[in-house]
């Protein structure tokens, strides 16, 4: 690559984020924020970037979709045979961060993930459109397979299997929900002097700091 990517660069102009302004509770900020993204970021505004740590002590990232929020934490949903949930297994301290270009906002979260409650999981999948619910049974997520040709099949299989059936949630399918021990919320600033409000939880209340950018 040629390029010079020295030059790639944008100034940010957006408003400040002050102490005043992100109050002393982050999960109401969260969903404030998020509704703002959904409404000018249409484009998967609920995509975020999920690290794992596998037993060797390399860090694994990948986007999946922020699926509830509720007053104990972020939940998403996957295979449970999936390299992620191996990972999880091994280790349940992972992070997810937030992206907004359009509006120069990052939200990184930091905690330990366990699984959701079975009838949780089992709500959720029924929600899902057909397609996603045989994709699921479908994917043995993270295996090598032969070919997408193969991959196709077998979705075939299944699509017969189950033809004017509602589709079963897998027993290696549901959700997980991280329950956090920080939350960052980033806000970018002209010159980069960035606004970085962090909140952590200490005896039963969030404890909010700011770092410099």
């Amino acid at each position: 690559m040629n390029r010079d990517l020295h030059s790639i660069r944008r100034d940010y102009q957006f408003e400040d984020l002050l102490e005043d302004k992100a109050g002393n509770n982050p999960l109401a900020l969260f969903d404030t924020w998020l509704a703002k993204a959904i409404e000018a970021c249409p484009d998967d505004p609920t995509a975020m970037t999920l690290s794992t740590v596998d037993n060797e002590g390399w860090p694994h990232s990948r986007v999946v979709l922020l699926k509830q929020r509720s007053e104990s934490g972020f939940s998403f949903f996957t295979n449970y045979d999936s390299e992620k949930a191996q990972q999880l297994a091994q280790n349940n301290k992972a992070s997810m961060t937030f992206f907004w270009p359009a509006l120069s906002r990052q939200i990184r979260i930091e905690g330990t993930i366990e699984k959701v409650a079975r009838d949780v999981s089992e709500t959720y999948f029924a929600s899902r459109p057909r397609g996603s619910q045989l994709a699921a049974r479908t994917s043995q997520q993270s295996a090598v397979i032969a070919s997408r040709d193969a991959l196709q099949k077998a979705f075939d299989v299944e699509e017969q299997a189950f033809k004017d059936q509602e589709v079963p949630c897998p027993e290696n399918w549901g959700g997980y929900i991280l329950k956090p021990t920080f939350i960052e919320f980033w806000q970018g600033r002209p010159s980069r002097l960035h606004d970085r409000i962090c909140f952590t939880p200490i005896d039963g209340s969030w404890v909010r700091t700011r770092k410099a950018p």
